[in-house]
């Protein structure tokens, strides 16, 4: 298989607790730390990415913060982006690279923004991706609600084939490693 990296989305405060928290967030985030431990037990790379804005997301205020039941390691990346493409003007391209990964196991938050982007991204940028499909939400938007969102988002990431290829399946199903 070739070398991989757990990219994990947006995990953070403000989109996990209160009127912002994401659908199932405690199931959600119970197979990201299952994925992020097999991940590390496999020595493959751990990178947070951390979403900022002027508001609840603001660098370095609570709401900005990692979610708390999220398990990290000082070993970890962490990356930070200001829009919904993960490599958009951040390091993360970069940082891959010279780790020498070529596929992307993702999961995180908001399934119809920064998962979908980054997973997009991802794929023109030539990385292989395997989307973990219970392991990203996002809430509902007035006209879907966030099963609808995440299911949408399950089945249209799938189909997309223009080369690298994607697959999308249980978080306890994602290759990680052997």
């Amino acid at each position: 298989m070739a070398p991989t990296a757990l990219l994990i989305i947006d995990v953070q405060q403000a989109l996990c607790t209160g009127p912002w928290a994401a659908h199932a967030i405690d199931h959600v985030i119970e197979r990201i730390n299952a994925l992020s431990a097999r991940a590390r037990a496999a020595d493959l790379p751990v990178v947070f990415v951390q979403h900022e804005d002027d508001g609840p997301l603001t660098h370095g205020s609570a709401g900005w913060q990692l979610a708390a039941p999220l398990e990290t390691q000082p070993s970890d990346v962490r990356v930070r982006k200001t829009t919904p493409d993960s490599f958009c003007r951040t390091e993360l391209h970069e940082l891959l690279q010279q780790r020498g990964i070529q596929r992307l196991a993702v999961c995180g938050l908001q399934s119809d923004f920064c998962v979908d982007t980054t997973v997009r991204r991802a794929l023109a940028l030539g990385y292989d991706v395997e989307l973990a499909s219970d392991a990203h939400s996002t809430i509902a938007n007035g006209v879907l609600s966030a099963e609808q969102i995440i299911d949408h988002h399950n089945a249209t990431l799938a189909n997309l084939g223009f080369g690298p290829q994607i697959a999308v399946t249980a978080a306890e199903a994602v290759r990680l490693g052997g």
